[in-house]
This record gives structure tokens, sequence and C-alpha cells, in this order.
């Protein structure tokens, strides 16, 4: 595929294993963390526009009533 017509989910997971065969013991630490608390990069990339804005609103909404409480 093109680089230029690579999605960049594609490419993101391209340059995830490029880094992954460059440094592979230095991503064991990286994996830990990101098992731990969670990766953001991660989860906006796997969701649409529309996930997320719901996701968004959620936590605002979250915000609000733990706010009133």
């Amino acid at each position: 595929m093109n680089e230029n017509k690579e999605t960049p989910e594609r490419r993101r997971e391209r340059l995830r294993g490029e880094e992954l065969k460059r440094n592979s013991t230095g991503n064991i630490n990286d994996a830990f963390n990101r098992a731990e608390m969670g990766n953001l990069a991660d989860l906006a990339g796997g969701l649409s526009w529309k996930g997320m804005g719901i996701l968004l609103i959620v936590i605002i909404i979250g915000f609000i009533v733990a706010s009133l409480i």
C-alpha cells in the first residue's frame, strides 16, 4: 500500500511494529504501563468520531453529576 493512501490506523500499527523490531526490550516496560494505565491514543484511534463524541459527552455529564453530589 502506498504511504500516501495508508490509513492512520495502519500507519500507526506499522510504526509501532518498526519500533518493536528496533527496541524490543524497551517496549516491554511500555506494554506493562499501557496495560495498567490505558492508552488514550489507542482509545481515540480505535473510535470513530461519533464514538469519541459520545465518550466525551459521557465524561462531561459524569463530572457534572459528581460535582452536584
